[in-house]
């Protein structure tokens, strides 16, 4: 018998390659919403996990992404603003081979890839095994325990962001540079802001390089060194604390299948009733979309605290 024996695809690639034909001949177009995780398993018959894989192949494929507000949508870089390329083919797996070599670069991105898609909690020894095709006793020449290996992940993906020069502009512009860029970074991986700790810091080069990198761009100010390191602290925590609630809707919409809008027109009428009764009458002229505009809230909180130190640095100067 040979080494390697063809197996059927699993469901959720044979469901994902649904979506993938349906994408690429148009009927699902940039910005459409897909079915939530519980809709597919209803739909397809397939439990919650294999649902959750179909989400998390098309994510990797760069065909979806989630979206605060409207759930998980087609990806506005399908169809003509990008091409889309089938995943190469996955080699069968031997049946009572030889395992593949496993190195610490394959290991993380096979965990940022779980994470990604379904959270940390979903990250563990087992399920990571499974996934690469190895033993499980082969990830723990990499890492001792889950919470190395999320350090080693943070670290990971704080190494994805390539830091600009420190010097180039004003304090302003460069503080700004920054933080829009972790701001992409928690978008990208929104389980991130919960694995990192202000009193208890990550002590890996990839995050420390990003705070030293803020000291560099103060530095010159001059503020005393203890003011330099609590505003490269705020702004981060400014950052993480967006981060957060993005992570929170995202993990709601996953948990319940009901995007932020569904939950809002499932209490329309409670509501109108509330605002319609005259007892708060500024609350009732906000324009619906202002609360759940995460990207806006983020850019208010950030040009707010800024201005806020530019008055400190000003009246250091005076």
């Amino acid at each position: 018998m040979s080494a390697f024996e063809q197996r059927p695809d699993p469901p959720y690639r044979r469901i994902a390659a649904e979506f993938r034909a349906r994408i690429l001949a148009g009927e699902l177009r940039a910005g459409d919403r897909m079915p939530s995780i519980r809709e597919i398993a209803r739909r397809w018959g397939v439990a919650i996990a294999t649902a959750t894989k179909v989400m998390a192949a098309l994510r990797d494929e760069g065909l979806v992404e989630a979206r605060v507000g409207a759930g998980t949508v087609i990806s506005a870089r399908t169809g003509q603003e990008r091409q889309v390329r089938a995943p190469a083919p996955v080699r069968p797996r031997p049946v009572g081979g030889s395992r593949q070599v496993l190195d610490r670069g394959q290991l993380l991105r096979a965990a940022i890839a779980i994470a990604d898609a379904e959270g940390l909690d979903a990250v563990t020894m087992r399920r990571l095994a499974a996934d690469i095709g190895v033993g499980p006793m082969s990830l723990y020449r990499h890492v001792a325990h889950k919470d190395e290996l999320v350090i080693q992940m943070v670290d990971e993906v704080f190494g994805e962001m390539e830091l600009p020069d420190p010097e180039a502009g004003e304090w302003r512009s460069r503080l700004e540079l920054m933080a829009r860029r972790q701001w992409q970074l928690c978008r990208r991986h929104h389980w991130m802001p919960r694995a990192v700790s202000f009193t208890r810091p990550l002590l890996v080069p990839n995050m420390m390089a990003h705070t030293e990198w803020t000291l560099r761009a103060l530095d010159g100010l001059g503020l005393p060194i203890a003011t330099l390191m609590r505003e490269a602290l705020a702004l981060h925590g400014l950052v993480v604390t967006a981060g957060l609630s993005m992570a929170d809707e995202i993990d709601a919409e996953q948990d319940t299948g009901v995007t932020l809008t569904g939950w809002w027109h499932a209490r329309r009428q409670r509501s109108d009733e509330l605002l319609g009764s005259g007892r708060f009458p500024l609350l009732a002229v906000i324009p619906p979309d202002v609360v759940s505009d995460l990207d806006g809230l983020f850019e208010y909180s950030l040009a707010r605290h800024l201005d806020g130190f530019a008055a400190l640095v000003e009246g250091r100067r005076d």
